[in-house]
């Protein structure tokens, strides 16, 4: 209701009041007889202020209502309540939003202002307390209790304390350059010890609700107390900002100016308990939990020592805190407790991971050894494998297994062995190599941490990272590990690391020679049915927002899934087209349409779209066309080598970006042929006169490798005799010059690759039988497996008769 803006000793006394007041004498304003007669108040509610007895002050409104108040108050004499709002953001007060004891005031005159507002000059006279409200419109009316003062029972102490509030008041007003001088001559010229403490509390820089706990104190003593003791606080608070601001004069200079705000700041983080003393205290207190040896603690206490010799406003003062932070921050010599129950950890990678039998058998063990022997060098472990069958999820799964923190480092396209060994100190910049920084953030000394994608580092201008390596993961070397920033050794013996790659072909034979390597084949399709069934469409349904009735997947669906509409040896893909279709499962319900939860084969074509075929008897369906197996990085592949021939005068041409040795495969198969003519039943004039073009189909891809060599040599005698081989056959392995068939590797990648595509039958090499041995006989037992020792052998096996 009333417009009122703070009340400072500038608006009182700063010469605005001396205008308004000219000519009028405040002390004839008293209370009437009229006065003493009436019952019934009229009631300013204001924002902002308290109003005391004995104080003259004044009172901007704007409001209607308000200015209705003050204008008939006036006009007929009338005392008027002033009573403050409990909170000022409150435009239309009610009853509830006022408090209940305030000042009566008398109005010595109304000044009329621009647009509308008036000020109005009161004097109070007595406190009051609200009886009853009788009226609210157009303005409050209400009936009050006038409140006495308690006068105090010692009058030397009350007395001594005002002087103590008017000299604390003084030098208030001398501190604070926002107070007017006028301030000065009126307090000294107040005769009145009541009127004295009324006008400070109105004029004083409290908050109004701790200006209204001193207007509600009837003992006058006790007024005075809470007063001197706010006052006090306020004169503390101003004697700081002063002292603070002395000490930031003082070290002005010339060349500091730009630095004038810093050195603020600083200024109050000293009088705050900060600064250098600070910093050193702060670290020690860190340091005493450690549990480090001696030469640790020796250096520790060399570089304190340091820090405290150098200045906090240098540069290298923040170098020097910033090493020892992080010196402090490392897990010296602190370990996580292993769980050694080998039973509950096999059931929980059982439960993470379908499959990846030799990895969880490699880690049991280890768990095994650590529980006999109690303390081990932990291994280094390094899982190789397509993309997709959870090489760097299963760290999680170990870590969880052993009870240890979990880490994991991404390798890829690492370029700066400072990555790995850190920076020294002195440089712009500087941090410590991600292996510590792992160390640090793991809080423990012995986590698991997963060195991802250790085949993606690239060797840039600042050093090989991979060289790098070969410290941090040999474990005679390890237990001092040095870093370039933290200038001393940290044992990294206890850590698991576990390193994953997609191809060993890129990773330097030194660290290879320092880990143990744990081939992680692809997967079957009656594993990543399992998988699809155990984890993949829970999570996607987790992830669309669906329930476990949304959509059903049955197992002729999911194989369907697999083989028509995926080719790979991991399961991202197939987590894919289980997402798409949870996704169209969403947009059905969110449209609010019907249909029918169990997903069909007809409609999981519909949702994913046309399926590739699955026959590849067709392509191979003509004289010249051989089906080849390939070991790719990304799992095992099939490929088709096609020959033709041509009028000409017995030339080799090649195509389809094939590398030399697959090049020179395809010439010893030619001169084997030329040689073996007639055993093959292969007319000598033909070879002559026949030029012979070999193509291997996706020619942007590049290709290599021996194991094409006797599918080359099938194609080139099934194109001569005119003869087309036998279908769903696929084959691999490497020839001789005398023709003799060598053995190659990726044979389970090979075949797990030949029986997604249909393959039924497979010529390999003898000596690959302990190859095939290995792979778990459930995953090949549709495919019939041919063993060769000799081209002969492998021609009377391809071909139709």
């Amino acid at each position: 209701m009333t417009e009122f803006e703070d009340i400072d000793f500038d608006e009182i006394l700063g010469g605005s009041l001396e205008i308004v007041t000219e000519g009028i004498n405040v002390s004839d304003f008293s209370e009437t007889e009229k006065n003493a007669e009436q019952k019934v108040f009229p009631i300013l509610p204001v924002r902002n202020m308290v109003m005391f007895p004995q104080v003259v002050i004044p009172i901007t409104a704007g409001r209607k209502n308000s200015i209705q108040l003050l204008e008939e108050a006036q006009k007929n004499g009338d005392l008027i309540g002033i009573l403050s709002q409990k909170h000022s953001d409150i435009e239309q007060p009610i009853e509830k939003d006022l408090y209940t004891v305030g000042t009566l005031a008398k109005i010595i005159k109304i000044i009329k202002l621009p647009e509308g507002n008036i000020t109005a000059i009161t004097k109070g006279f007595h406190r009051f307390k609200i009886k009853n409200f009788v009226e609210s419109q157009p303005y409050f009316k209400a009936e009050i209790t006038k409140l006495k003062d308690t006068k105090p029972k010692n009058k030397e102490e009350y007395e001594a304390l005002l002087e103590n509030i008017k000299e604390l008041a003084l030098r208030i007003i001398e501190l604070d350059p926002n107070i007017p001088n006028a301030a000065n001559f009126a307090i000294k010229n107040i005769s009145s010890n009541e009127e004295m403490l009324n006008f400070v509390c109105t004029n004083a820089s409290f908050k109004p609700e701790d200006k209204q706990k001193l207007l509600e104190e009837k003992n006058l003593l006790e007024r005075a107390g809470k007063c001197y003791e706010m006052m006090h606080e306020d004169f503390r608070k101003l004697e700081l900002r002063n002292q603070i601001h002395q000490k930031t004069s003082k070290d002005l200079d010339k060349q500091q100016k730009e630095y004038f705000l810093n050195q603020q700041i600083r200024t109050i983080q000293d009088e705050l308990g900060g600064g250098q003393e600070n910093d050193v205290e702060e670290l020690l207190n860190k340091a005493k939990d450690k549990k480090w040896n001696q030469e640790v603690e020796d250096h520790f206490q060399k570089e304190i020592s340091r820090l405290q010799r150098q200045n906090p406003n240098s540069p290298d003062y923040n170098v020097q805190r910033n090493y020892l932070d992080f010196f402090v921050d490392l897990p010296w010599e602190s370990y996580t407790k292993d769980v050694f129950d080998i039973a509950k950890a096999e059931k929980i990678l059982d439960k993470a991971h379908f499959g990846l039998e030799d990895i969880k058998k490699r880690i049991l063990e280890h768990m095994a050894v650590l529980k006999l022997k109690n303390n081990m060098k932990s291994p280094i472990l390094l899982l190789v494998g397509p993309p997709g069958v959870g090489k760097t999820s299963l760290g999680k799964s170990i870590a969880d297994a052993l009870g240890r923190k979990y880490v994991r480092l991404s390798l890829g396209g690492l370029h700066d062995e400072s990555e790995i060994r850190g920076h020294r100190k002195t440089y712009i910049g500087a941090m410590a190599g991600r292996i510590l920084q792992s160390i640090k953030k793991a809080g423990t000394s012995n986590p698991v941490i997963v060195l991802d994608e250790m085949d993606k580092i690239a060797q840039g201008l600042h050093g090989d990272p991979s060289s790098a390596l070969l410290e941090v993961l040999d474990p005679e070397q390890n237990n001092s590990f040095y870093d370039n920033f933290l200038e001393l050794g940290y044992d990294l013996s206890k850590v698991m690391f576990i390193a994953t790659a997609n191809s060993l072909s890129t990773i330097q034979t030194p660290l290879l020679d320092r880990t143990e390597i744990i081939q992680i084949a692809g997967y079957t399709l009656e594993e990543k049915i399992e998988i699809a069934k155990r984890h993949l469409i829970k999570k996607q349904q987790d992830e669309n927002g669906l329930t476990a009735k949304s959509f059903k997947l049955g197992n002729a669906e999911l194989k369907h899934i697999v083989e028509a509409h995926t080719s790979e040896s991991g399961v991202r893909s197939l987590e894919k087209r289980i997402a798409g279709i949870a996704r169209w499962v969403a947009l059905q319900t969110a449209l609010v349409k019907e249909y029918d939860p169990k997903i069909s084969i007809d409609k999981v074509d519909e949702i994913l779209g046309v399926p590739r075929p699955k026959n590849i008897s067709e392509i191979t369906d003509s004289p010249g066309v051989v089906t080849g197996l390939a070991w790719t990085s990304v799992g095992g592949d099939i490929l088709f080598i096609e020959s033709i021939l041509s009028n000409g005068k017995g030339t080799l041409t090649m195509t389809g970006n094939l590398g030399t040795v697959m090049k020179e495969s395809a010439t010893i198969a030619l001169e084997y042929i030329k040689a073996k003519h007639e055993e093959l039943g292969i007319d000598e004039d033909l070879i002559e006169k026949k030029n012979v073009h070999v193509h291997v189909p996706e020619g942007a891809t590049p290709k290599d490798g021996p194991s094409a060599g006797i599918a080359m040599l099938s194609s080139m005698v099934s194109s001569f005799t005119n003869k087309k081989l036998r279908p769903h056959l696929a084959m691999t392995g490497e020839i001789t010059l005398r023709g003799k068939v060598l053995p190659v590797g990726g044979i389970k990648e090979k075949l797990l690759a030949a029986t997604r595509a249909g393959i039924k039958e497979v010529i390999l090499c003898e000596a690959n039988r302990k190859d095939v041995n290995e792979i778990k006989q459930d995953y090949i037992k549709t495919m019939k497996v041919h063993y060769v020792n000799r081209m002969e052998e492998v021609i009377d096996i391809a071909l139709e008769k």
